[in-house]
């Protein structure tokens, strides 16, 4: 390939991350804004831990499922549409929850205390589920489309740079939310809805100008051909296939190298595990920090901030370089490294003395820092494992593991602390964290990736057909 030509990919190649990144960062803001929100909607509202924890479960819950399906769809249709209008949707639904008092005066949505009846939580609660299914129209695009642009030699690397836009939008929101409820008081909660949820269909409108759904659609080669002429090892460049024989391919890949494939279950589960921690740091970290360490709204949503944008961001590319530069793209054993030390640094948070303030925070920024590399590299495994043909439906499994885990992080740690105190919550977490590590652990010497495999699938289905 010239260098023309590959001037030119790299420019399509970063314009895509580039675009995915500032897209998914802001479905972050319009998810992860409730996080920060639920102090000032239990104060305002009424809102208890138990529903708001129910609130996320069932938001998780949906998600994942969300996950599921549109991996399936997302291989089969246009990426950017998908993504686009699941920011666009979700956006709306942002919107509608910071409108719902307003219904007070048709629907008797408040008592005479000014909270809210079951009538307003019924609302609020069925919005953010719904949300849950459009927030999952997100990350498959994302995966499908990484997939398809970039080489496999890179793709630990670069997708964690792209990984980096969870903990930039959900560092943001935390910051943005925070300064709007210490500047106007929890009674402007509703604009932690409105303000992301502008911002998030400027975004969608971004996605749509900005995106390709492959580099055959702007007249460039497949990535894998990048790869053969550096000189690494790299599947064919598929030959023009016809539909029938391009479904057939599909369909057997998505049974062989999804759902028979136990390294994809193997990273499903130990993906749960990881994200227990990842969201009871998130999710609960602004309620934790006021009520346990007795950190201001202010203070509290810093940190959680810090936890995303300095060790997220950080955590995130540091674990794709090792990968690529130390594990030769194995990401399943930087992801059983950076587990085994979140837990750790998690567990000195919980330990450190009340009267030791910056020790705290520092070890719980750690424990970000380390548990976002995993969050990233289980995705990037299973994309590698499954090859680009499948990606998106290999990480659907992913995220209804990952986002079935907030039945623990969401409902369950609501009703614990609230029943038994934070020791508990954190003790819970602490032991998802071990036994992610032990299944991590299993695959350790499993390969980089499945194009061999899934090669010798493809070769055995043609001379079949041959024969046939």
């Amino acid at each position: 390939m010239d260098q023309a030509l590959k001037k030119r990919y790299a420019y399509w190649e970063w314009r895509t991350i580039i675009v995915l990144m500032i897209g998914y960062l802001l479905f972050y803001f319009v998810r992860k804004n409730f996080s920060i929100v639920m102090p000032a909607m239990e104060a305002e509202l009424g809102i208890s831990k138990v529903k708001l924890g129910i609130f996320l479960t069932l938001n998780g819950i949906i998600y994942g499922l969300s996950r599921f399906i549109n991996g399936f769809i997302a291989d089969r249709v246009s990426r950017k549409k998908m993504m686009a209008l699941g920011l666009t949707l979700s956006a709306l639904v942002n919107i509608l929850i910071g409108l719902s008092p307003a219904l007070n005066g048709v629907l008797n949505l408040l008592d005479g205390d000014g909270k809210a009846t079951m009538g307003l939580i019924w609302i609020i609660g069925s919005l953010w589920l719904l949300n849950g299914y459009t927030q999952g129209m997100g990350y498959p695009p994302c995966g499908s489309l990484m997939a398809h642009w970039i080489r496999p030699s890179e793709l630990a690397t670069k997708q964690s740079i792209w990984n980096a836009s969870h903990s930039i939008g959900a560092g943001a929101v935390a910051v943005i939310c925070g300064f709007i409820l210490n500047r106007w008081t929890y009674s402007a909660w509703q604009w932690c809805f409105f303000v992301p949820a502008i911002l998030a269909l400027f975004g969608a409108a971004i996605l749509l100008l900005g995106l390709r759904d492959d580099p055959a659609s702007v007249g460039l080669p497949d990535p894998h051909e990048l790869d053969r002429e550096d000189g690494f090892e790299a599947p064919a460049v598929k030959k023009q296939e016809s539909e029938e024989e391009s479904k057939a391919i599909y369909n057997t890949l998505l049974k062989e190298m999804v759902f028979r494939n136990k390294i994809i279950w193997i990273l499903a589960v130990t993906n749960f595990c990881v994200y227990v921690i990842r969201f009871t740091i998130l999710d609960w970290g602004a309620t934790f920090l006021t009520q346990y360490k007795n950190m201001s709204i202010a203070s509290a949503s810093s940190v959680v901030a810090a936890s995303e944008i300095v060790g997220g961001i950080i955590g995130t590319l540091v674990a794709g370089w090792v990968t690529d530069k130390y594990f030769k793209s194995r990401a399943h054993r930087t992801c059983l490294v950076g587990i085994v030390l979140s837990t750790l640094s998690f567990f000195l948070f919980w330990k450190t003395p009340g009267n030791l303030p910056w020790l705290s925070v520092t070890f719980l920024i750690m424990s970000s820092f380390f548990i976002y590399g995993p969050q990233a590299l289980t995705g990037i495994a299973a994309s590698n494992q499954a090859t680009r043909r499948t990606a998106a439906s290999a990480n659907g499994i992913m995220g209804i593991f990952g986002y079935a885990s907030t039945t623990v992080s969401g409902a369950a740690f609501g009703l614990i602390a609230h029943k038994f105190g934070w020791n508990t919550v954190f003790l819970t977490a602490i032991v998802f964290g071990i036994i992610g590590a032990i299944v991590i652990a299993t695959i350790w010497n499993a390969p980089a990736d499945g194009y061999a495999k899934a090669g010798k699938i493809i070769g055995n289905m043609k001379k079949q057909d041959r024969q046939a």
